[in-house]
């Protein structure tokens, strides 16, 4: 049996084909809440689904799926928003979804946790090199391995 390796830039493709369909589902929700229900609507939304706070977090999520979504798709502090969006999808799972069953057509959990589940696999993997995140810390590792390099003396 052979076994092929994966190259790393077709695991960077793959990392960046999820942060597009991660922050585009993101966008497309941030935007029906804000300009389709429009913020009031949304927090009334949230308060019936029994959300805390409702007027706080129904604008925190409006802001965390646009903004959000255009910074995981650019690769923009990935870690963190993608375990924002996984903690929201928990709790959009918990408040509203679980009682439903698991089709998302009968209003169950299956893509709150699918995005979820995407969420904590970018917050673990990272980015990739097709990201501002990596052109950020490729920038401070060189210059940190610039400064290594000139405090170590040379070989005599």
């Amino acid at each position: 049996m052979t076994t092929k390796t994966v190259s790393p830039a077709t695991v960077d493709v793959g990392l960046f084909v999820l942060r597009l369909a991660l922050g585009g589902v993101m966008i497309a929700h941030g935007y029906q809440k804000l300009f389709v229900n429009g913020l009031a609507g949304t927090q009334q939304g949230f308060t019936g689904m029994g959300a805390p706070l409702p007027e706080v977090t129904g604008v925190l999520v409006v802001l965390l799926e646009l903004g959000g979504g255009v910074a995981i798709i650019l690769g923009l502090l990935t870690r963190v928003i993608a375990l924002l969006f996984a903690a929201t999808m928990a709790g959009a799972l918990v408040l509203v979804h679980l009682p439903n069953g698991f089709y998302a057509s009968d209003g169950g959990y299956e893509l709150v946790a699918l995005l979820g589940l995407v969420g904590i696999a970018l917050a673990l993997a990272g980015a990739g090199r097709f990201s501002v995140d990596r052109a950020f810390v490729g920038r401070r590792r060189a210059k940190r391995e610039v400064r290594q390099d000139e405090k170590v003396p040379a070989a005599a």
